[in-house]
């Protein structure tokens, strides 16, 4: 997303491509071709919450326009909330508070504008160069959105509901007023929503791969092509590439944008018994990072498949990871056969008793489409798709309190007292509450006399 908006302030910047007037309000700045703006990440780097960019000199207030058309530039020194969109597809970026400060009554003396973007790892990132995806952007949009919102506040209406009826039933249970089975009703209504928020929190290690980047960890035997394909996937030279077994001894991280979706790619030293011990502690660092992967690449080359270190390599990574029932929340593997340009051409599968696999060449670029759309399904298992489906959880707070929720809930049903049930569902409310708002008494009162024929 920053990128793109790097480039579209960029672009505006330069003035627009017809001879088209721009109106400027309160300012008495030349035409936007007569001067430079510049542009900038204010607002430091980091985790944040929010990110700020501003933009100073002529052509602030076109780029101003080109964000947030078709409205017109907000007023003086007065904070709006914009919709910022691509002007040449409409396509939506973000959300987000916007100022005009024309000068000279600005921080620079010339007209400025501000961004107040959302922040976090993706969008900051995405600003730095180092980190934006497009399914990211998806993510957030839906967030903003309301989708996890209007899913919270349907869960918290079925709560305010079950503690309203728990409530009436002990103010005025004995009064014969109620209708039999409200308290029967209240624990189903408890039981389908544990369901449904164990579910969500189950998808909650997805959402976190989707916020902070999914980890593939590249792994093989000495020379299989690791770094060569480190250095093809990052688009740019990572790793060291020479044909000396064991050129790779540490483990070399690189955050990569991969078909859409963030990761965190790690080229590791080749699996085998070290020569020494530097090579060794090489060994063991990959060894580790094996464990502690999403996904991972496990690379041989493909014209030596009946090696030794090729063997022990199938025996010991490949076949026990391929062994296991694949799940979302698993750890994954895809096999890739490097080196395909030194086998016969139109030849027989290399070696057809091997599970499945992909043939690819990091010298000529042979079979790359096919590996990346292999990734693009792995990591929308492990990342999950925010363009359907139930939107994911990406923010700790938001999988603390439905945590929370379900813990009390939990409470509720082991409760042998109608008064700490209804405090457990008095918890379990609040902690909805804290991402909804309301909760109150009133609403509780309400169901109350909405529902039952009391103080009538």
């Amino acid at each position: 997303m920053w990128r793109g908006l790097w480039t579209l302030i960029a672009r505006a910047a330069r003035g627009p491509r017809s001879p088209r007037s721009c109106t400027r309000q309160g300012s008495g700045a030349p035409a936007p071709s007569s001067g430079s703006t510049i542009f900038a990440l204010s607002s430091g780097q980091g985790r944040c919450g929010i990110a700020v960019i501003r933009t100073s000199g002529p052509s602030s207030a076109h780029a101003l326009r080109s964000l947030t058309a078709p409205q017109d530039l907000p007023p003086a020194r007065r904070a709006c909330l914009r919709q910022l969109s691509d002007p040449c597809s409409g396509e939506p970026l973000d959300r987000a508070l916007v100022l005009w400060f024309p000068g000279p009554q600005s921080f620079t003396g010339e007209d400025c504008a501000e961004f107040h973007v959302h922040g976090g790892p993706a969008v900051v990132s995405g600003v730095l160069q180092a980190l934006e995806t497009e399914a990211q952007r998806r993510q957030a949009l839906r967030q903003l959105d309301g989708e996890l919102g209007h899913l919270c506040h349907g869960w918290a209406e079925i709560l305010t509901k079950a503690l309203a009826h728990v409530e009436a039933y002990i103010d005025f249970g004995e009064d014969d007023n109620l209708e039999e089975g409200v308290l029967d009703q209240a624990m189903r209504e408890v039981r389908e929503l544990e369901v449904a928020l164990g579910a969500h929190l189950r998808d909650a290690r997805r959402g976190q791969r989707l916020r902070s980047g999914a980890h593939v960890v590249i792994a093989g035997p000495p020379n299989a092509g690791k770094s060569s394909l480190m250095n093809l996937l990052s688009r740019k030279p990572v790793s060291i590439v020479s044909p000396e077994p064991g050129t790779t001894r540490d483990v070399l991280e690189t955050p990569v944008d991969l078909a859409g979706f963030p990761t965190l790619l790690s080229d590791t030293a080749g699996l085998r018994e070290g020569v020494g011990p530097v090579e060794q502690e090489g060994v063991r660092r990959a060894q580790n990072r094996l464990e502690q992967a999403d996904l991972i690449l496990a690379v041989l080359d493909a014209s030596d498949l009946a090696s030794p270190s090729s063997c022990n390599f199938l025996d010991a990574v490949v076949i026990p990871t391929g062994a296991r029932s694949p799940s979302p929340s698993g750890q994954r593997l895809l096999l890739v056969l490097n080196k395909s340009d030194l086998l016969p051409s139109n030849g027989p599968d290399p070696n057809p008793d091997l599970p499945p696999h992909l043939l690819l060449s990091c010298l000529t670029g042979q079979g790359l489409d096919d590996l990346l759309e292999a990734l693009k399904k792995e990591l929308a298992i492990l990342c999950g798709d925010p363009s359907t489906g139930p939107p994911l959880l990406t923010r700790a707070r938001h999988q603390h309190h439905l945590q929370g929720c379900l813990d009390a809930l939990g409470h509720y049903k082991q409760a042998k007292d109608l008064a700490l049930a209804a405090e457990a569902l008095r918890v379990a409310r609040g902690h909805l509450a804290r991402l909804t708002g309301g909760g109150g008494t009133e609403e509780v009162l309400d169901i109350i006399f909405r529902d039952f024929c009391v103080g009538k």
